[in-house]
């Protein structure tokens, strides 16, 4: 797997779409610090650590409808974007999350800390 961020992110988005409850993804703690901020935010429910074959994973409760997800900065393009540039997503109907020096957090808190960094995704 060459990207596990976005597999995580369109496990999601399907499963979301197929009405299942939850997923189980490979624990990291960049993941869980995603999901963290997707808890916040209210995507998710809740977010429990298990062990699946002997190996940490993360099973993630998902809260409400993941329309579409857009992944904007790959391991094969990196991008970064500084405060001013950080934009609301679908008129303030979605969220971006960003990897800042403060930790992984979204486009809103990000511009309210005033610091910028790399957008991993959008999310409606």
């Amino acid at each position: 797997m060459t990207d596990p961020i976005g597999a995580m992110l369109i496990m999601l988005k399907n499963a979301s779409n197929a009405n299942r409850p939850s997923i189980v993804v490979p624990f990291s703690k960049v993941k869980q610090a995603i999901a963290t901020t997707l808890e916040k935010e209210g995507y998710l429910s809740a977010i429990n650590k298990k062990t699946r074959d002997g190996h940490p994973a993360l099973e993630l409760v998902i809260a409400k409808k993941i329309d579409g997800v857009a992944r904007i900065s790959k391991p094969s393009r990196r991008m970064y974007m500084g405060v001013g540039q950080i934009r609301p997503v679908k008129n303030g109907h979605g969220i971006i999350v960003l990897t800042t020096p403060k930790g992984v957090m979204t486009g809103n808190e990000a511009r309210k800390e005033m610091v910028g960094g790399e957008p991993l995704f959008t999310m409606w």
